[in-house]
């Protein structure tokens, strides 16, 4: 009998080594809120696969993440000692965070500042754009791997919110990923930064089975498209399907005062209209204020079926900004995913910085899709709520 229970510790253990789903250039990252139904076996989790990168250096770490939140014992612990061993083995480390939240990281730029030769740099991207904020969450290692994801560099993002992203070695990509980063390292060196002239750029190849794209376009190197644009230009092209899962969804903008933001709506409608079938998932922090009422009125249209994803507290109790669903992606007629950093709502494709990856593979799309559909089918699932009904008056 315990040879018998030796061997299935054994079985289990290979079992759990080999769980990766990965395509050419590409895996598959997850995060699930912990005592839930949601786990995926077949899919490693980002709080196993960033330390293993960040060990797995040899020259460069470069992070671009809107905050950092560490937490004794948390998550995110195995990664920030990953980064404390590159450090001390002389890998040169980069962090570049939003400069509006320096407050709220404290704990966590004061742990990264200890880390030998690591660098850092704040940059409150309102100063920069005029408004928005630096919310990407992605990183480079050595120049031939990156990850860029909805996870935020944060306890609670990989153990008690839903989130999902890529591991990536497509060389092109990478690049790309890196090209971004030193753009926005340098500028949060600069004393001052105006408006790029970017009329005259040439269009960014989308032709290749993958490439990037990042937000907002005027603030782009030259040869990285367009966020918001390319999102519209994805659903428009669409002639079956569309499985979407983001945290937030609206045609208006995070702020206040609230301002109008169709792009992202206009396109789903039109897309409805022609026939694709829309299938929208978000969280239930989606049915504040005004948004519920846009949010309902868009699934009045034919071929529009939207659900909202409610996560119960830990057992532990509340945990601020948590215990919510945070991931990003779309599915294009079960072929293309697109997956990325960005809200659905105004401020975040238009002012905020934000990235994206677009990857044309039916494998891949798939199995993201797969994803949304356990969540579209579990407990924590629900009918986005109807309009009160009012009796008609009395003549």
């Amino acid at each position: 009998m315990k040879a018998f229970a030796i061997l299935l510790v054994f079985l289990f253990a290979a079992s759990a080594a080999r769980a990766e789903f990965r395509v050419p250039g590409y895996e598959l990252v997850y995060s699930y809120p912990a005592e839930t139904t949601l786990a995926e076996p077949d899919l490693r989790q980002a709080q196993d696969v960033w330390p293993q990168m960040f060990d797995a250096a040899k020259t460069t770490i470069d992070l671009n993440e809107f905050y950092v939140t560490p937490s004794t014992g948390g998550a995110l612990e195995p990664s920030l000692a990953a980064l404390e061993r590159a450090g001390a083995r002389g890998v040169k480390i980069r962090v570049l965070l939003e400069g509006k939240f320096a407050r709220q990281s404290a704990d966590g730029i004061a742990r990264l500042k200890a880390i030998p030769g690591l660098e850092l740099r704040l940059l409150t991207w309102s100063k920069v754009q005029g408004a928005g904020i630096l919310h990407a969450k992605y990183f480079v290692v050595d120049s031939t791997r990156a990850f860029v994801g909805s996870q935020n560099f944060d306890w609670r993002s990989l153990a008690h919110i839903h989130e999902l992203g890529l591991a990536v070695d497509d060389p092109a990509v990478v690049a790309k990923t890196a090209e971004l980063f030193a753009h926005d390292w340098a500028l949060a060196d600069s004393k001052g930064a105006s408006t790029p002239d970017n009329l005259d750029r040439p269009l960014f190849d989308r032709t290749p089975r993958a490439y990037l794209v990042a937000s907002p376009w005027r603030f782009n190197p030259p040869d990285i498209g367009d966020s918001e644009s390319e999102l519209v230009r994805l659903i428009g092209d669409a002639r079956e399907r569309l499985d979407i899962q983001v945290m937030e969804y609206a045609p208006l903008s995070f702020g206040s005062p609230k301002r109008f933001y169709p792009p992202i709506d206009n396109a789903l409608r039109a897309a409805a209209v022609r026939g694709v079938k829309v299938r929208l998932l978000v969280s239930d922090w989606s049915l504040r204020g005004q948004a519920l009422a846009h949010l309902q009125s868009l699934a009045l249209l034919p071929n529009v079926e939207i659900r909202v994803i409610t996560i119960p507290p830990a057992a532990s109790g509340p945990i601020p900004y948590a215990r919510v669903c945070h991931s990003k992606y779309m599915v294009v007629d079960g072929r293309t995913l697109w997956l990325g950093t960005s809200n659905w709502t105004g401020g975040y494709l238009d002012d905020a910085r934000n990235v994206e990856v677009v990857v044309k593979d039916a494998a891949l799309a798939a199995r993201a899709a797969a994803v949304q559909k356990h969540l579209w089918d579990s407990v924590y699932s629900a009918a986005l709520p109807t309009p009160k009904a009012y009796s008609q008056p009395a003549p």
